[in-house]
């Protein structure tokens, strides 16, 4: 599948159901259970669902959603990263999360970075918010250096969460 957009290390491509495999092992990494929390995707036939009710009906809904995120040199699947339009927020919001052997290397804000700026340019949005667990410290330094500022707080699913934004 052709690529949404590319960075100099980076391929983001929109997710298909034959991305099941991946998307259940990265729905149930540790870092993804205890930040994001249990999608409840415990089999191939639930990370399909997953896939079809999420990014590839945001896809069709909106133009955008969440993409698969791929290292450039080896085509290897290291995350998922791009844009939601969710009822509960007024904005677009950006999310990321990266399979653990990918962190800390800078592919988050490289792939982050590119969708911030693939907003503005191509979806003509003019904000974009971002929501996290007051204790993912990594994705708040993230998103401080992309010029996110912390706005106020979210309460979901009974958790308050730190909200977000940017302008762009």
């Amino acid at each position: 599948m052709k690529p949404v957009m590319d960075t100099a290390r980076l391929l983001l491509r929109e997710f298909s159901v034959d991305d099941a495999s991946f998307m259940l092992r990265l729905v149930n990494e540790p870092s993804w259970l205890k930040y994001i929390g249990d999608r409840k995707v415990h089999t191939l036939a639930d990370a399909e669902r997953y896939l079809t009710e999420g990014s590839i009906k945001s896809y069709r809904d909106h133009g955008f959603g969440f993409w698969k995120v791929e290292l450039k040199s080896t085509g290897e699947a290291m995350a998922s990263a791009g844009l939601a339009k969710r009822d509960y927020l007024d904005d677009v919001d950006i999310g990321f999360a990266f399979l653990p052997e990918f962190t800390g290397q800078g592919y988050a804000y490289e792939a982050a970075e590119a969708i911030v700026l693939y907003a503005k340019e191509k979806l003509g949005l003019t904000r974009l918010v971002a929501f996290n667990t007051k204790d993912n410290t990594a994705s708040t330094r993230l998103l401080k250096k992309l010029g996110f500022q912390l706005e106020s707080s979210l309460m979901l699913e009974g958790e308050e969460l730190n909200l977000f934004g940017k302008e762009l």
